[in-house]
Formats: C-alpha cells, sequence, structure tokens
C-alpha cells in the first residue's frame, strides 16, 4: 500500500520543519500545498530534499488547498492519502493509527479529538470552537446518520475509489462539512479514530468575518444548505454524480 501524505500550509514557518521531520520517519512521501504563503515558508520548503510541493501563487483557502491536495493524489499511483495539518496539532506519530483503522470496510477514516482523552497537556479548546463544533456535528449526524464526535479534525485517511467520488468545491474552512454531506450521500463507510486535543495558541484566528463566531456558525451551515442541494441535484439528475 503507497500513501501519500499531504499538508496545506499557510505562513507556518514557525512550525513547518520540525512536522515534515516527524512526518517523514511515519511517510516517505509527502506533499506540501503552500497556499500563498508570505513568510519565511516558502523559503523553507525550497530547502527541502525530495519534497512534492503545489504552490498556490496567492491564499485561496483551506478548502483549496485540499483540492489541489487531492487532485494530486488522483493523478498519481498512490493507493491512499493522508491529510494533516502543519500548525502542531496533529502529532505525525498517530499516522500509522489511521492507516490501520483503514480496513478493507473503510473509505475514510477521520481523526476526533473528542472521542477520549489523553494524557498530553494542551491549552484548552477554545470554547466558541468547542461549542460551534458540538452543534455542527450534532447536526450532520441527525440529518445524515453520520454518527461523527469531530465534523472539523482535517487529520484523515482515504482509499482512492471513494476520493474519486466526491466532488469538492469549497475553497474555504467549512470544506469538511461539505465533504461529509457528500460523503452521506454516497453511503462512504466512515471510521473515527481518536487523536490528542492539542491547541498551541488559543489566539489563532480565521481571518475575517469568520473571527466572529455567530457569522462563522452561520457560513458552516450555508455550507451544509449547499452541499445538500448539490446532492439533491444529483438524486433528481444522476448523470451529474
Amino acid at each position: 500500500m503507497r500513501v501519500l501524505t499531504a499538508i496545506p500550509v499557510y505562513n507556518e514557518a514557525k512550525h513547518v520543519e520540525g512536522v515534515l521531520r516527524e512526518v517523514r520517519r511515519f511517510t516517505p512521501d509527502v506533499l506540501v500545498i503552500n497556499d500563498g504563503s508570505t513568510d519565511a515558508t516558502a523559503e523553507l520548503l525550497a530547502r527541502q530534499q525530495g519534497l512534492r510541493l503545489v504552490t498556490h501563487p496567492r491564499n485561496r483557502g483551506y478548502g483549496a488547498a485540499l483540492i489541489s491536495a487531492f487532485a494530486y493524489f488522483l493523478a498519481s499511483d498512490f493507493d491512499v492519502l493522508v491529510t494533516m495539518d502543519c500548525d502542531g496539532q496533529h502529532e505525525p506519530a498517530r499516522i500509522p493509527v489511521l492507516l490501520e483503522a483503514l480496513d478493507s470496510q473503510t473509505d475514510i477514516v477521520s481523526g476526533s479529538r473528542y472521542l477520549r482523552d489523553f494524557r498530553q497537556q494542551s491549552l484548552p479548546t477554545p470554547a466558541d470552537r468547542r461549542y460551534i463544533n458540538q452543534i455542527i456535528t450534532a447536526e450532520l449526524n441527525e440529518r445524515f446518520g453520520l454518527g461523527l464526535t469531530d465534523a472539523f479534525c482535517g487529520f484523515k485517511a482515504y482509499r482512492r475509489c471513494p476520493l474519486t467520488r466526491l466532488h469538492i468545491t469549497e475553497t474555504g474552512w467549512g470544506m469538511p462539512l461539505q465533504l461529509w454531506v457528500q460523503a452521506a450521500w454516497h453511503g462512504l463507510r466512515i471510521k473515527e479514530v481518536a487523536v490528542p486535543r492539542v491547541y498551541l495558541d488559543p489566539h489563532r484566528a480565521f481571518g475575517g468575518v469568520l473571527n466572529n463566531p455567530d457569522e462563522r456558525l452561520a457560513y458552516y451551515r450555508r455550507v451544509i444548505a449547499d452541499a445538500w442541494a448539490e446532492v439533491s441535484a444529483w438524486t433528481r439528475n444522476p448523470c451529474l454524480a
């Protein structure tokens, strides 16, 4: 089984070298999507040997970086795609845990920071993030029967064939919600595995109006509504799916 690990990066000069060093202990094939970084990230990435790199000339958003990762993976001959963040929240040592869970009866393995507690010390989860995660996760579960505990964790492993069935277009932070709606519509088999809840910077911002929790919650609900309208159109016209 050939595994590609993809990491969206935006202004992560503080973390990128350490994260890549750890990731390469577990998966030698690594793709970084540099989403228009304006700090020293590009220079640090240029020093990396054997790194697969996609560069967005300007910042296009978290979802856009993952869309580029999906496209790169599907154009390659890798069997499994792992995605993770570069801000220190995801521990590369957990990659084997995701891969072990990706058995023949599973299409997507998703990390969950709320399945159980770990001993690792971390800053507390920002209250608004935890609250919004709970609300959106509950709404997804109720509407689509997903049984998730963490709708937003970006630490995932995907099999190739199921990923070809997704048509992700959301370029912002709400991209995982579009993914979950499409995964439910296709009947993809989803498994969660526990990962530590790590917050290194409680002041890390989403940017713009999304820094306002009410605006962020409304945006997430719009993404879900739009995703449902899209898959409903697929139902009415199967050739779109």
